[in-house]
């Protein structure tokens, strides 16, 4: 008898907390919110709705089909999602007064590095320290170690190439014998462990992307990097829009057999980027003159010590080694990918590269930096298939802020996707045509400020000279060596979006060219 009283006590408190109070804090609207359209008829009360949408794996092009009607949706009781160019500015401009979410917050671990770090001091320290190792010139001393890369990928390829295609035969699937989005991701990771720590990962010689990860206590096994970082990312992408109850959320998901693994990949992460850490720190304490992300970290360039924190560098090589490979790979494939579905791009693209190449097998980047087209076609890539598709969410100050000429209360959450601020038909027009002549034209620099692949402000990108670097130079030298065929002309990639919109495994055939 008292068990079911007790039953009935919880039950009624579970119902009290999760929906009585919500629904009454719904009714009251303090912060005004539920003049907005939403999500779902629940949004205003719960955050179960868009969990449920990340769920599905593509919470963008959600947002994005009902951003055609609604410039601004109520995703949860507390955020708000925008899908216009017009709010780009007020949320995330250089003179905005909305801070980072707490949802960085929610998910930093001991020590903040730069892509979480909430307080604004602390992130302009941050950037002070980093600046130098991100800095172009940098980049041009650390030109050798991308070229090194991108050759290392033409050998690997060059093993794998088959007989050319004959006009209108089929493609054979014994001849697909690359999947690109994984050669991109070894690429990827050994080019910036390259450059960030100087280490040697032999990814693209091995065709693996097996390293050590190193637990707390000095325990070390094999891991596959991509797979460790994506489990990462499932998870927590899946769970962390309930703020409050992430941690909780957490728990009771280790009861389910997919998130458990997910989670103890989750710890191989950690104990991957770990043993990247320890591992140049030994180098480091042995006296090597290295000139690399690392040391940027340890000291400045007239060697004046930073004295930073173990637990911060640590945090910063993670985000270098997550973000700085992941979205690099994931553009690599979608820019090629739509070259082969525009042959006409792809040609045009050929005979500007095919004018500067010369004899070498790697394309110098010197040469190709400055190319119009080639910098047409990797931004519109990056404007219509973004890396980073996830609404960097942002939170109004505590006295409120106008965004949209629409007074919005302090400390909500609010939104814009990449992946909806580049579909809006005001500023690109034929979204979903990969037109790289739209960045050519005299209206193509007005363009830049409602491109966002990178977001925009100061809290932007530090490490986009890095990945356009490596763009330039693996583009124009595989585009100048091989050929591609897809599996079929109406092949698509299968994408999921958790932080970033991964396209997935991309089978390719690959022949070499005859220039």
């Amino acid at each position: 008898m008292y068990g079911h009283a007790a039953f009935a006590v919880s039950f009624l408190f579970l119902g009290l907390y999760f929906f009585v109070i919500p629904f009454v804090y719904y009714l009251i609207d303090r912060k005004s919110l539920r003049k907005y359209p939403q999500l779902s008829i629940w949004s205003g009360i719960s955050d179960v709705p868009f969990m449920l949408e990340a769920q599905k794996g593509f919470r963008s092009q959600k947002l994005a089909e009902l951003h055609k009607e609604h410039p601004v949706i109520r995703i949860g009781p507390n955020s708000l999602s925008y899908g216009t160019h017009r709010a780009i500015k007020d949320i995330y401009g250089h003179n905005t007064r909305c801070t980072k979410d707490i949802m960085y917050d929610v998910l930093s671990g001991s020590h903040f590095h730069l892509a979480d770090v909430v307080d604004k001091v602390d992130h302009q320290r941050k950037r002070k320290i980093l600046s130098s190792a991100y800095a172009v010139k940098n980049l041009e001393d650390w030109e050798y170690k991308v070229a090194d890369m991108t050759n290392r990928m033409v050998k690997a390829f060059d093993t794998r190439c088959t007989e050319p295609l004959e006009s209108g035969r089929p493609v054979e699937k014994e001849d697909l014998t690359i999947d690109f989005w994984m050669w991109a991701n070894y690429f990827a990771v050994a080019a910036i462990a390259n450059i960030g720590l100087s280490e040697d990962l032999g990814f693209l010689e091995q065709g693996s992307d097996l390293v050590t990860s190193e637990a707390p206590g000095g325990a070390i096994k094999k891991a596959h990097f991509k797979e460790c970082l994506s489990a990462t990312a499932w998870a927590q992408s899946n769970l962390v829009w309930s703020y409050d109850w992430y941690k909780s959320l957490v728990k009771i998901s280790k009861l389910s057999s997919v998130y458990r693994k997910k989670w103890k990949l989750n710890a191989d992460w950690d104990g991957i980027v770990l043993n990247r850490a320890t591992t140049r720190l030994k180098r480091y304490q042995n006296g090597e003159k290295l000139d690399d992300f690392f040391s940027a970290l340890m000291h400045d360039k007239s060697g004046r010590p930073h004295n930073l924190e173990w637990g911060e560098i640590v945090a910063e090589i993670s985000i270098m080694m997550n973000a700085g490979s992941d979205t690099t790979a994931i553009a690599m494939t979608n820019v090629l990918y739509h070259l082969l579905k525009n042959p006409d791009c792809l040609a045009k693209l050929r005979q500007e590269i095919d004018d500067v190449f010369d004899d070498g097998s790697v394309a110098p980047y010197d040469r190709v930096r400055n190319l119009p087209y080639l910098r047409a076609c990797l931004d519109e890539s990056l404007r219509i298939t973004p890396p980073n598709t996830f609404g960097l969410p942002r939170r109004t100050p505590s006295e409120g802020a106008q965004i949209l000429n629409d007074w919005v209360a302090g400390d909500t959450s609010v939104s814009m996707s990449a992946w909806v601020a580049h579909r809006d038909e005001e500023v690109f027009a034929e979204p979903e045509r990969y037109i790289p002549e739209r960045w050519l034209s005299e209206s193509g620099k007005d363009l830049q400020q409602y491109f966002v692949a990178f977001s925009a402000g100061a809290r932007g990108c530090i490490g986009r000279n890095i990945t356009y670097l490596e763009q330039y130079v693996l583009l124009a030298t595989l585009v100048h060596h091989f050929e591609f065929a897809l599996p079929s002309p109406d092949w698509q990639p299968a994408r999921r979006e958790l932080f970033t919109c991964s396209p997935g495994p991309m089978p390719l055939k690959v022949w070499k060219r005859s220039t």
